[in-house]
């Protein structure tokens, strides 16, 4: 393993939070649902790739929040699946919905989830000694030296050099 690294990603990155929050940890019968919703949608997304998750994290942020990091191929795959008849996704939303409407999960559970569609040079990643992890694991993981030894000079990379100045295309 190369000591220090940082994720191979080019060009945009899109990035989802999505997560919950237990209100009251008796509610089991409300909360529990969201959660295994979570993890089966997620089996479905890694067995079925050409929807577009690239990669993912989960975290727990307290005893009552749950998240996850997802990284995407684009917006519009990302789009696409949560508007998807056939997915997953589509039934729990409508079920999740139904309840919220019905007043059940106020107070009992809580949801979230928030989008960053990041261009390229507004991201940089450095792992010393980790296996391919978040970014890395999503675009792939390089040596530092290939991007830049220092995080300004990672920022500035460019997959794709631009029109030179002055030149004429």
């Amino acid at each position: 393993m190369v000591s220090r690294t940082t994720a191979d990603a080019q060009g945009e990155v899109v990035v989802l939070l999505i997560g919950m929050r237990i209100h009251r940890f008796r509610a089991v019968r409300l909360w529990l649902p969201v959660m295994l919703a979570m993890f089966r949608m997620l089996r479905e997304l890694e067995k079925d790739p050409a929807r577009g998750l690239r990669a993912k994290v989960m975290l727990t942020a307290s005893p009552r929040s749950y998240y996850v990091v997802q990284y995407w191929e684009s917006k519009e795959k990302l789009y696409a699946y949560a508007t998807a008849p056939d997915a997953f996704h589509h039934k729990a939303w409508a079920r999740l919905n139904r309840k919220e409407r019905a007043g059940e999960l106020r107070g009992q559970v809580g949801i979230w989830h928030e989008t960053y569609v990041v261009p390229e040079g507004s991201y940089e990643a450095i792992y010393g000694d980790m296996p391919a992890f978040g970014l890395a694991e999503a675009y792939g993981q390089v040596p530092l030296e290939k991007r830049g030894r220092y995080a300004k000079d990672r920022f500035s990379y460019r997959s794709q050099q631009g029109p030179v100045a002055g030149k004429a295309g």
